[in-house]
């Protein structure tokens, strides 16, 4: 761990064997200026510079929050099973297998037409309607009345599909063969737009109050006020769709595969976990708000999810509860370049050397996405030996990725 202070203010990063940039220390410089933070700033080995805050950030508050470090994929996360399938189950053709889950799974970017449209949905199938209607509807109908500018167009139509940029699905195996299934995102635009709106919001009123801020970015909503409750209603109402949204698509995700292998599956340690969210939790005597953007809860026996990049390993591990972090984990390799510079940067016969062995898209659709945009996933893991213990270390073979 290195311990950054910054006039008495103090981040504790996992940084050591990993490049950390110096614009992303000078993002949590400026985190660790804000008056509410609790104790420090930690910061997880896949740091990157992110929009408002950097990702890979962990802070504790007192008295307020700011909805730019949470972000706006609210509730993005992983989820992964062990199917009971083996590597040998699958036959070579890879590509047809790709292929059906990219029709279970609406992935890319949605279609703004009617209300039960959506690019790759067609229709909306009624089961996803269902959901909607039982689990969302209502909560949804009290947050917009209050808040219209949170009002997303996109709300049941993007319920059970993947997304854009670096969400994914994989199928993985371990050395002795076990086959996963390891899915990766959020509450899309029903998120992007809670997230985007709260914090327009709390920069209005932080300049009403003549606040002065390090960031603009950092604009935060006090305690006490409507605003604050506000926002943490709407943010855990988008967790818990990013939650069954993964739900949803991990089980179109194996009946497909067990439909084309011919063989049942079963779900053993079915693991779902949030990495960019908003969560009250009890530290060093206090209960504070904790706000991880690109961090996984690590209490002692969690278990968690770490993915590398889409030709890299991904890690199931297991948290060791320490406290110095507020029991965080990386939620992966973390970005060593920005998606332009990766397309300027790599060649698609390079994409498709990286990701050898790996059935996926290999064209300039995801070439921002190429292994060698990322960290190295052994260094990340490394580098926060006290914080998990990796368990299972997976390969993927099969990868769906969201296309931009």
């Amino acid at each position: 761990m290195i311990v950054y202070n910054e006039g008495g203010r103090i981040i504790k990063g996992w940084h050591k064997g990993v490049k950390v940039d110096d614009n992303t220390i000078e993002q949590l410089k400026k985190i660790a200026q804000l008056p509410f933070i609790y104790k420090w700033v930690a910061s997880m080995p896949d740091a990157h510079f992110g929009c408002g805050s950097a990702v890979g950030t962990v802070m504790a508050t007192q008295g307020a929050i700011c909805p730019a470090t949470c972000g706006v994929d609210i509730g993005c996360g992983m989820i992964a099973v062990n199917t009971g399938l083996k590597r040998s189950d699958f036959g070579d053709n890879l590509g047809y297998l790709r292929e059906r889950i990219e029709k279970a799974v609406p992935n890319g970017r949605s279609d703004n037409g009617g209300p039960r449209d959506i690019g790759a949905w067609g229709e909306v199938p009624d089961h996803i309607m269902r959901v909607w209607a039982e689990e969302f509807a209502m909560e949804y109908v009290d947050i917009t009345l209050k808040h219209q500018g949170a009002n997303a167009k996109n709300t049941v139509t993007q319920l059970g599909t993947l997304g854009t940029g670096n969400h994914f699905i994989e199928l993985s195996s371990t050395e002795a063969g076990e086959v996963w299934i390891v899915l990766h995102s959020g509450s899309r635009g029903l998120g992007n737009k809670i997230g985007s709106y709260f914090t327009g919001l709390a920069k209005e009123l932080c300049k009403k109050w003549f606040i002065e801020l390090p960031d603009p970015d950092l604009a935060y909503l006090p305690a006490g006020t409507q605003e604050f409750k506000d926002y943490l209603d709407a943010v855990h109402f988008a967790q818990r769709f990013a939650l069954r949204n993964r739900e949803i698509m991990l089980e179109a995700t194996l009946e497909t595969v067990a439909a084309v292998v011919g063989k049942q599956l079963v779900k053993n340690d079915v693991i779902n976990c949030h990495h960019n969210y908003v969560a009250w939790e009890h530290h060093y005597g206090k209960n504070v708000l904790i706000t991880r953007k690109g961090a996984v809860r690590a209490q002692d026996g969690d278990r968690g999810i770490i993915p590398g990049s889409m030709g890299a390993r991904t890690y199931i591990v297991m948290g060791l509860g320490n406290p110095e972090s507020f029991c965080s984990c990386s939620h992966g390799a973390g970005r060593a370049m920005g998606r332009n510079e990766a397309t300027r940067t790599f060649t698609v016969e390079q994409h498709a050397a990286a990701t050898e062995g790996v059935e996926c898209d290999k064209s300039k659709d995801t070439l921002d996405e190429t292994p060698a945009a990322y960290k190295s996933i052994e260094d990340v893991m490394r580098a926060q030996a006290d914080l998990v213990t990796p368990m299972v270390a997976l390969k993927q073979f099969l990868c769906v990725k969201g296309k931009s």
